[in-house]
C-alpha cells in the first residue's frame, strides 16, 4: 500500500499564523488560490486538549476543502508524518514578507 502525503502549510489569516496538516494541496481552479483537502487533526489523545487545535477544528468542523488566498502562503512543505495544527499570534518575522511582482490586477487607468 502507497504512503499517503503529508504536507505542512503555513500562512496568515487576520493577523494569526495558521499551521496546517493536510493530505491533499494543490493549485486550485479559483484563479490566486490553493486547494486544501483532508485537514489532519489528531485524534490519538483525547486526554491532553490543546486550545488551538480544538479551535481550528471548531473552525474547519465540516469542511471537505479550503480555499487558501496564494498571497497569504508562507510555506507548504511535504513532511514524514503529521503533527499538530495550531494558531498563533503572527509575530513581525512572519508578516515581513516580501511577494513576488505579481499581474493579478493592477489599479490605474482603464485602457480605452
Amino acid at each position: 500500500m502507497a504512503r499517503k502525503r503529508v504536507y505542512k502549510i503555513k500562512f496568515i489569516s487576520q493577523g494569526k499564523l495558521y499551521e496546517l496538516f493536510a493530505r491533499e494541496v494543490g493549485q486550485s481552479t479559483m484563479y490566486g488560490f490553493v486547494e486544501l483537502g483532508e485537514i489532519i487533526f489528531d485524534e490519538k489523545s483525547a486526554v491532553l486538549v490543546d486550545p488551538s487545535e480544538e479551535q481550528l477544528k471548531a473552525e474547519f468542523a465540516g469542511v471537505k476543502r479550503t480555499y487558501i488566498p496564494l498571497h497569504t502562503i508562507l510555506r507548504i512543505d511535504e513532511v514524514d508524518k503529521e503533527g499538530i495544527n495550531k494558531i498563533t499570534e503572527a509575530t513581525n518575522a512572519d508578516t515581513n514578507v516580501a511577494f513576488f511582482p505579481s499581474s493579478l490586477h493592477t489599479p490605474g487607468k482603464d485602457k480605452k
